[in-house]
């Protein structure tokens, strides 16, 4: 009689994005970029997507300044997309589905979950009221690093923190440019798009949704690694 295949070790934690990842406001930062920009006599296309899906305000703010010929500081623009995105969040906020039941798998299993976002951190503490922050061991906003994504450095801050080496985390993420930051640090990555297409290759697992995710995907996925 042959046994059964031993079952995959989970990963030391699971590295969550949080915009267009655990929920669906991917859209929603369009949208306040999108309005700033035809405030500034500019429309945005489909050019300016790596410019603005994934990045922090500051960085699409400078992009916005930069195509509108400067004649708005920078700094304002950041702070007005701030505002109007906080708003937005607040009253559209929604968990994209299997999101809640994972994070549950998560806990049960004693896998620390952290959120890991290019948001500013009141973004953060409006969506953390919708999904619950007890589901996350921590969380790493845009001010806690000095670089963003698609730089590795809130996803090596978040193991450090977490005590675990990245190399044995799993980031799930839903942008190419985020996508390029868990990579640098050393982590597999499961990718679910939400606005642009994401391929499979070295280290990373495109699926369609969070609801065809368990723990069980996540502890083979970070196994493929070592």
């Amino acid at each position: 009689m042959h046994s059964a295949p031993a079952a995959s070790a989970p990963p030391a934690a699971v590295l969550f994005d949080m915009d267009g990842t655990l929920v669906d406001t991917e859209h929603l930062w369009w949208q306040t970029v999108a309005e700033a920009a035809g405030g500034l006599g500019y429309r945005l296309s489909d050019a300016d997507v790596p410019e603005v899906l994934g990045r922090p305000a500051a960085y699409t703010a400078a992009h916005l300044s930069r195509v509108s010929g400067g004649a708005v500081p920078e700094a304002r623009i950041a702070r007005e997309l701030d505002a109007a995105f906080v708003a937005r969040v607040a009253a559209e906020v929604r968990p994209r589905p299997g999101v809640l039941r994972l994070l549950a798998e998560l806990r049960s299993a004693g896998v620390p979950a952290a959120l890991v976002t290019a948001s500013p951190r009141r973004v953060v503490d409006v969506v953390l009221r919708t999904l619950g922050a007890e589901w996350f061991a921590l969380t790493v906003a845009a001010e806690d690093t000095a670089r963003s994504k698609p730089d590795p450095d809130p996803y090596l801050l978040a193991a450090a923190r977490l005590g675990v080496p990245a190399a044995d985390c799993v980031v799930v993420e839903d942008s190419p440019v985020g996508l390029t930051a868990g990579l640098a640090a050393g982590c597999r990555v499961l990718a679910v798009p939400s606005t642009v297409p994401i391929e499979e290759g070295p280290g990373v697992l495109v699926l369609g949704s969070l609801a065809e995710v368990s723990l069980a995907v996540l502890a083979d996925l970070a196994a493929a690694g070592t």
